[in-house]
This record gives structure tokens, sequence and C-alpha cells, in this order.
């Protein structure tokens, strides 16, 4: 599975010097390591866990599981018998026992430049246990649901740190989304409490997440599902004396006269003044390895948001700390930054867990990366001396289109390692982000990995693995890749099919939260045996392994999986249509763009208007990164005479990419349809007004300007993100 020595043409090596400091320093300490991960886990992992600090220590076998559905129940445990408290590790022992005290664990930027702030690893544990008391008076208790809407500001940290503190469980919902899909995710998990804050700016767009979050709760108390209590973070009402130094996030430099703040006396309750007086001292909540940590939901493929159950300590506190030690190979001096969001699991696992269990020191960006300039992120690289940076193929892309200027106005001289993230890079963007931003000195980690894995499964190590542009190449430490055909059957050498693993590794997902049926079906019924990621995967000559995208009905769209069934749901919820199929369509930017055909209702006619309904039906249901790209009338959609495929979407990703090959297509009920929406098709050119032209010469449909609606994060491939996420 790994080549016995690694090849040296067609390749880029990590620098020499890079080498001399390296956790793995060669390809030969690489492949040594991994069959002892794989070989015996329980050594290699009990090794690991010796850095941490355990309640009690775990009995018996390291890993117990079982992967295949004709055997019985799909189940995954890890170091039972342990017991500790995550935000313990990340906080207590780094001040107490690794004297970190002192040491920054977070500089935070905010949107408008001249907003900072650092936070040492003693403030923050200071302010997580006055969190934690807060929430306990509030009644949470180990085991309770706890959601979170809030933008990218320290207090997100600390809110969930503070419910990893006491046991408790953190929802966290990114503050991008709708009110319609707070409320989805809030009712699903039962969330006990809302965490929110009053507003904030992504760039020039002001947004009332007090306002979204209100109307959230009222959907859930019209559903049934009152929740009786939500925090409220002043961010942008705030003044400057509520900002004591090394607390809360500073006053906003920019005025808010827009700024709507809804206030329910019954159920809201001001942060600062629940803070106020609560004791610096929280006893941890002490743990059991298999634990619920944390539940982050992802698009499903039904159209339903999935919960992602994780689970504390022996699991996800390993996996994070491991991949996030040895992928960008941190060294204590270094400072780290990953431009996610934390609303999806790149954050989870690069900003907050990982990075904290290292006792790093980690950039907090609240901004874009184009605002107020598209030189903003080089700017930020060099005024914290930044070493090693995280962002996704997306954002590389947008900031080519700039050229190589905005970036060569700033120096980049501490950095040292590149990462990418949510999505195949492709080689071109590969090559810009070697040559021009990292000067071709700084190795690509091009990670692979979702958010039901929990970590990076498949990733080059910087000083270790000869990089190929575009490839994820070998399996992080513990992980076992195959590759299926359609049958079942493992591809031996340079083959493509799908992409499975063979055992689990201690981040993987355990269970789809109260849908274990779910989980099974969605992850091992199709092959039993294995966990099946839905990425196709191509293995080259050399053993290298390229994701080649989904092969569900996913989309990954600027890092981030919709789900297309989610997107058709929200469409034909307007009383104007009948029935609506989406489908991807490339990017340059973005990877993929959404384009939907709908069907509508009988004398109905299409125009502008509707158009623009549609758009903001999507934005309301499910948040702005689901807006469609381009949205076609289609009075007939292809389907089979069987009815086995209601509608045939290779044949509208034809049609939405202007390609006539369009295969056999002899099982159509009616073929006639397909040449009437070839001419209905929304040109691929995009007027500068945002207005496309059909090939007939009417208006058909908007193709949306891209923005930068969310900050760079998230897993590549399936699953949300992690599981795709980023900008």
């Amino acid at each position: 599975m790994i080549p016995d020595k690694a090849p040296k043409e067609e390749v880029v090596l990590g620098s020499a010097d890079l080498k001399k400091e390296a956790h793995v320093p060669s390809f030969e300490r690489y492949k040594e390591l991994y069959l002892k991960s794989i070989e015996s886990p329980d050594e290699f992992w009990g090794d690991i866990a010796k850095d941490f600090f355990w309640k009690t220590k775990h009995s018996g076998q390291f890993f117990d599981y079982n992967f295949d559905v004709t055997k019985g129940e799909i189940f995954v445990k890890c170091m039972e018998g342990a017991s500790t408290n995550i935000c313990y590790n990340l906080l207590d022992h780094n001040v107490h026992e690794r004297k970190l005290g002192d040491k920054v664990a977070f500089y935070w930027e905010g949107n408008e430049p001249g907003d900072e702030l650092t936070v040492t690893y003693r403030e923050l544990l200071q302010k997580v246990c006055q969190f934690a008391n807060v929430l306990k008076s509030q009644g949470v208790k180990k085991g309770d649901r706890v959601s979170i809407y809030m933008p990218m500001v320290v207090e997100l940290v600390v809110a969930m740190l503070a419910c990893a503190r006491i046991g408790a469980v953190h929802s966290i919902v990114f503050a991008g989304f709708s009110a319609e899909s707070l409320c989805e995710r809030i009712m699903d998990s039962q969330c006990s409490l809302l965490i929110t804050a009053d507003g904030f700016y992504r760039g020039d767009k002001l947004i009332n997440l007090k306002l979204l979050a209100d109307e959230a709760l009222q959907k859930c108390r019209d559903k049934g599902f009152p929740v009786q209590r939500c925090i409220m973070l002043k961010h942008l009402s705030k003044e400057a004396e509520e900002s004591p130094l090394g607390s809360q996030s500073p006053p906003a430099k920019r005025s808010c006269p827009d700024l709507q703040v809804p206030w329910n006396p019954e159920v809201d309750l001001c942060w600062h003044s629940l803070i106020r007086g609560a004791s610096e001292e929280c006893e941890p909540e002490w743990c059991d390895s298999e634990d619920p940590l944390f539940i982050l939901y992802t698009s499903g493929s039904t159209g339903k948001p999935k919960g992602v159950l994780l689970h504390t300590v022996s699991g996800y506190m390993l996996y994070t700390a491991t991949t996030f030690k040895l992928v960008f190979d941190y060294q204590p001096d270094d400072v780290y930054w990953c431009t996610a969001d934390i609303g999806w699991i790149t954050g989870h696992s690069y900003i907050t867990y990982g990075p904290l269990a290292n006792g790093a020191t980690s950039v907090l960006f609240e901004g874009l990366p184009t605002y107020p300039d598209v030189s903003r992120m080089w700017e930020i690289v060099d005024k914290y001396r930044v070493s090693k940076f995280y962002t996704a193929p997306t954002a590389i892309r947008m900031l080519m289109k700039y050229g190589s200027e905005p970036v060569q106005k700033y120096k980049r001289e501490s950095l040292k390692v590149l990462g990418t993230v949510g999505e195949p890079i492709n080689p071109e963007a590969w090559q810009w982000y070697y040559s021009v931003v990292g000067e071709k000195r700084c190795p690509i980690v091009d990670t692979f990995w979702q958010t039901e894995t929990g970590g990076h499964v498949l990733t080059p190590l910087p000083a270790a693995t000869p990089m190929k542009p575009g490839s994820a190449t070998f399996p992080f430490f513990g992980v076992v890749p195959a590759i299926l055909n359609e049958s079942g059957e493992e591809l031996e050498g340079p083959s493509e099919g799908y992409l499975v693993f063979k055992q689990p590794w201690p981040g993987v997902m355990r269970t789809v939260y109260r849908n274990h049926l779910r989980f099974e079906t969605t992850y091992f019924k199709k092959f039993p045996g294995y966990y099946v990621t839905g990425d196709g995967c191509r293995r080259d000559k050399d053993g290298y392994y390229w994701i080649t995208g989904r092969i569900d009905d996913m989309l990954n769209v600027s890092g981030h999986l919709l789900s297309t069934a989610e997107v058709e749901s929200a469409l034909v919820e307007h009383e104007a249509v009948a029935e609506a199929a989406v489908v991807g369509r490339p990017h340059p930017v973005k990877g993929e763009s959404l384009y939907c055909f709908v069907t509508l209702t009988d004398g109905v006619t299409y125009n502008r208007t509707l158009e623009a309904e549609l758009k903001k039906q999507v934005r309301e249901k499910i948040g702005a990164i689901a807006t469609p790209d381009y949205i076609q009338d289609a009075p007939g959609l292809p389907k089979t005479r069987s009815g086995k495929v209601p509608i045939m979407r290779r044949v509208l990703r034809k049609i939405a990419c202007d390609e006539r090959d369009l295969g056999d297509i002899s099982t159509l009920a009616d073929s006639s349809v397909v040449e009437q929406l070839f001419q209905n098709r929304c040109c691929t050119a995009v007027c500068d007004g945002g207005r496309d032209r059909r090939r007939g010469g009417s208006d058909c449909c908007t193709a949306a300007r891209w923005r930068m609606a969310t900050k760079p994060n998230q897993g590549r491939g399936g699953g949300g993100g992690g599981g795709g996420e980023h900008p």
C-alpha cells in the first residue's frame, strides 16, 4: 500500500532546513511509524496518550469495533474505562503542568483592521471557568446539549470549552446559516440553551445575528419546542468599560446604526451581566472515554441535516492533537493560522482542540480575506509572524485572480508550512500557492478528511512526503484506505473507484445523533466491512491517492458540502414550483456552483421577480452559501420510463455544462425535453449586472457573482467538511 521508496520524479520536495527539526523527518521514518500504527495500534496510540492527563486509565484493548453490518451493530470504542476532561487537558494541563500560562493562546484579529486582542492560556482558563459556572447556574449539566450561534470571537472558544468542562455537548451552528437552519438543529439535538451575539460585520455587511436567533427561537416555539434561555454577547453594542484586557473582544471600531437587538426578558440573558462576579475556578466534570463531546451537522443526501456525534478524549482529543502536531510539524515557537470558521469541523479540530492540546499560539480571524483589500491575509501573516498557514483552495483561487502583487507587498518570511483544506486543490492553484505565497520554500500539506473523520486521514507530512500538486498523497497514521469497484472488490495498484477505510482510527465519528440506523446505512451498508467516504479516488503508479470528487448527491461549493436534495426541497416549497433538480457546474473559484432546474406549476410564468423569490427562499431555508448561481426554467425534466431513476441527473449535468455528448439516453420517457433544456440553458458568461442571457435571447436565470460569504474552512471531501468545509 505504501511504496518501499519515495518517488524522485515529478515530485516536489520539502526543504532540508525543515527536516532538521521535523517530528517525522523522512519518508522512511513515516513508513516505519505508519506500519507500527496499523500493526500495533495499542502501542502506537498508547505512547501518545501518555502526554495527556487521565483521571482513570483505560483497561483492556485500545480499540474495539465492528465495521461489518452483516455481523451486527456498527460500533467503535476507544480506551474504554479511561476518564478525563478535554478542557482540563487543553487549559489546566498547559497552565499548571507545562507552565504555559503566560503563552499567547490566541491573537484575535477583528473584521476591522485595528480590532485586535491577545489572550493567554491563563486568561483563557479563567474565562472558561467563569462561563462554565454561568452555564451551571442556568441549570446546564453533563449530557445536556447547548447550541452556539456566534461570530468568530474569543467568546466562541470560551463557550465551547465551558461546555466541554462541565460535560455538556456543544452544537455549534455556523453564523452564516439561516434562522430556519438554526431552528432545525436546535430541535434535532434538543438543546436546552442558545448562546449567540448581537451581531457582527462580514466585510462591509452587517449581520443582525440576534434578530436571526430570535426568529429561530420563535420557529422552535411554533413547533412545540420552546428554548428556555438565550445568552447574548454584546459584540457590536457594548461599551469600552465592558471590555477589560484579556477578557472579551474589544468594541467594534465602526458605528452600527442599523444594528437591531430585540430583547425578550423572559428568555434573554446578557453574557456580560452573568459573567460579572462568576468564580474563576470550576472543577472539571470527569468524563468517560466514550462520552459525547459535540454534535456538528453536515448536509445529508436526503435533504435532512445529519447530526454527527464525536466522542471526547480517547478518540477526538488524541487524534486532533496528533494530526495537528505532525501534519503541520508544530514546533513550540510557531504561530499558526487556520482561516476556517469554527462553525465547521476544520475550526473545531484545527482552531480549537488540536492547537490548544499542543499549547500552540494561533490567530483567530473574524474578517474576510478580501476586506478591506485583497492583501489582508498577507498583512496578518507579517503582523503576527505566522509560520504555519491553513486555508481553502477556494480562497487561493479567488486571490489568484488579483495576481502576485498584493501578495508580494508583504514579506511572508515567517512562513514555513502551507496547508489546504475543504476540497481537492487543482494543480494550477497549488503551483501559485507554492511559488507565489510560499516562494518555493514552504511544503504544502494538501489534507483530505471529513466532518465524520474528525481529523486528517490522507495527507502529506511536511518533511517526509514528496509532494505531487493536487494529490492528498498517503494515509495518516492508523488509517487504512482501499479503493473498491462497484462490486465491492478491492483494487490493487493504479486504479480508480470508491474510497473506503478498512479499520477505525481514534477520531472517527461514533454515530449519527439519535439515528444510528442512518449512520449504518450511510457509511457501512453499501460495502460491508468498510467505512464508505462517499468520495471517488484514484491511485497512481507511485501509490499516491487523488480525490476525484463526490459520488453521491452532494456538491462541494467553496469547500462546503451542500445536499442537492436540501436545495431542491427549499425550491419546491415555493408555491410556484412543481418540481426542481439541482446539479453542480464547475466554477473557476468555488470549485462547483449550483445550477438549478425548476418546473413551474400550470399558469405560472418564469420572470425576474420569481427568480429573486426563489433565491431568497433558498437563502432563508439554508443560508447564503446555498444561494443558486443559476436557475433555469425547465418545462420538463429528463426522466426514465421505468422510474427507477426518477430524474436523470447525469443528463442535467451535461446540459448545465453545455456538453452535447450525453451517452445512452434511450431509457428516457421523453427525449425531446433534452433539446428544450439545451435551448433554455443559462450561458456560461456572467454579465456585469449579475444576469445571464439565454441562448434563445430572453432572460432565464441569475448567475450570482460569488462573494466570500464565509471564512475559509473545513475538511475536504464528504460530510461537510470537514468533511467539506470552507470559504
